[in-house]
């Protein structure tokens, strides 16, 4: 089955730490702003090294996203971090205006996003922001699936010429892609070839989904799965080679049906190769307070939902 295994839980915002530590020592254009949320961000370690490279914004989110766009004009590469629902629906006016529209070199990144929040409830638990963002010309969108492969992702961004939200978050998840793996912007990762259905899987949802192929596998059905890590630009070739190869599609994530990664794939196929898809992704609520198991369960966002999405979507082929 699978050749991928948990190699032991770790945050993915500790994998955004760890990629602004390792840009810290490598790459001096790079800046750090943040707005109050150091420990939450686990940025200690850059701000130790670089204490002159680091500016302490505050809660003025919107501030922050305008000195950001600001130090790009200096040729900075500013790395401006909160958790997700400050960093995209407090501030949406700020990185339209100045960062999006001006086409600004910044890179937003959201910690705490989606239910997996947990105890902090509805309030703070964003899942529309994948959609706010994608929505914005020029763009890009990466939700990275465990540590390693956040870590790769923010050591990647600061390469990438524009506009740029990184979304991870707050749980403890399986660790399981190579530590060496080399992280492509736009460029999807088949983690489990089959011939039966189709898995496209993004952030938490990708180790879930190979849960469930696993689960499946035992049932006879053969499930190809695959991590789509950026969202916008999507890899829609990946997406169309599999679904013409399987035949039906299941899309998972921690997301809002409405403007994810599902409609995403919907338009690829629509447009191409009209396919059978079930989404795996909340449907159209705001969430609440629990641990992020719980909420996972509540909200069909585990491996136990996909499993059943793609018994749905195979009577449909």
């Amino acid at each position: 089955m699978t050749k991928y295994t948990d190699q032991g839980k770790q945050d993915t915002r500790s994998g955004y730490g760890a990629g602004m530590t390792e840009l810290g020592r490598t790459n001096p254009n790079v800046v750090a702003l943040c707005a109050d949320l150091i420990g939450s961000l686990k940025i200690e370690t850059f701000i130790e090294e670089n204490p002159e490279r680091f500016f302490q914004v505050g809660i003025a989110e919107a501030n922050m996203m305008g000195m950001a766009a600001g130090l790009t004009i200096g040729g900075k590469i500013p790395f401006a971090s909160t958790f997700a629902n400050f960093a995209t629906g407090r501030v949406y006016d700020q990185i339209r205006q100045s960062i999006a529209y001006s086409g600004k070199n910044v890179k937003i990144c959201a910690s705490h996003a989606g239910l997996t929040l947990g105890e902090d409830g509805a309030t703070h638990q964003i899942l529309e922001d994948i959609g706010l963002m994608k929505m914005l010309p020029g763009m890009t969108v990466i939700n990275p699936c465990d540590f390693n492969q956040t870590k790769a992702a923010t050591i990647a961004i600061a390469e990438h010429d524009g506009p740029v939200y990184l979304r991870f978050g707050r749980p403890k998840v399986a660790n399981f892609t190579p530590v060496d793996q080399k992280f492509e912007i736009g460029k999807a990762l088949m983690l489990n070839e089959g011939t039966d259905v189709t898995i496209i899987a993004t952030g938490h949802l990708v180790w879930e989904s190979l849960l469930a192929a696993e689960s499946l596998e035992k049932q006879g059905i053969s499930a190809e799965v695959i991590n789509i890590h950026t969202i916008k630009p999507l890899d829609d070739a990946a997406i169309l080679a599999s679904a013409k190869k399987t035949g039906c599609v299941v899309t998972a994530e921690e997301h809002n049906f409405l403007g994810g990664l599902g409609e995403s794939v919907s338009r690829v196929l629509a447009s191409h190769l009209p396919t059978p898809q079930e989404f795996v992704a909340t449907q159209d609520t705001f969430g609440e307070s629990g641990t992020p198991d719980q909420l996972m369960e509540k909200y069909g966002l585990n491996n136990k939902a996909i499993e059943a999405a793609v018994l749905r979507v195979l009577k449909r082929k």
